[in-house]
């Protein structure tokens, strides 16, 4: 007996041969924000761009096209530059969301050398914070600087 659909206004979603997607729902599925309102106000503010330009949380992806999108705090943005390579209207775990989408390597390059710079920030820092005497000796010095 074949299963009948009552609402006939809703597509199934037993269809796996998906042409076409949400772009919150896609990212929310390839793991890149926790839930889909995080990925609509991502979207929103303008950290996910669709070749080259802001676009809409209803803006319907297909594979193959490539989108950049920023995650992070501003002291550690994160900018990648991915390509649609499946479509999936369910969350799975991180194995399975990976396939939905490549890194392109020019992309890959750049987070590195981002990554390298903020550790080589982090080394200027003293490896500790100057005790009461030596902020009166730094106090002092840089009274007779002024």
């Amino acid at each position: 007996m074949k299963k009948v659909n009552k609402n006939h206004n809703q597509p199934s979603h037993s269809q796996p041969d998906t042409v076409r997607m949400r772009l919150d729902k896609w990212l929310w599925a390839a793991r890149f924000y926790r839930t889909r309102t995080l990925a609509k106000e991502a979207i929103e503010s303008g950290r996910v761009h669709y070749a080259g330009s802001r676009v809409k949380t209803s803006k319907e992806i297909a594979v193959g096209d490539e989108l950049d999108i920023r995650q992070g705090s501003a002291t550690a943005m994160t900018e990648k530059t991915v390509i649609v390579e499946a479509l999936s209207a369910q969350r799975g775990n991180a194995t399975a969301a990976q396939h939905l989408y490549s890194e392109t390597q020019e992309s890959i390059e750049r987070r590195a050398y981002y990554a390298e710079q903020r550790k080589l920030a982090n080394l200027a820092r003293p490896d500790h914070r100057p005790n009461k005497k030596q902020r009166r000796d730094l106090q002092r010095f840089k009274n007779k600087q002024g």
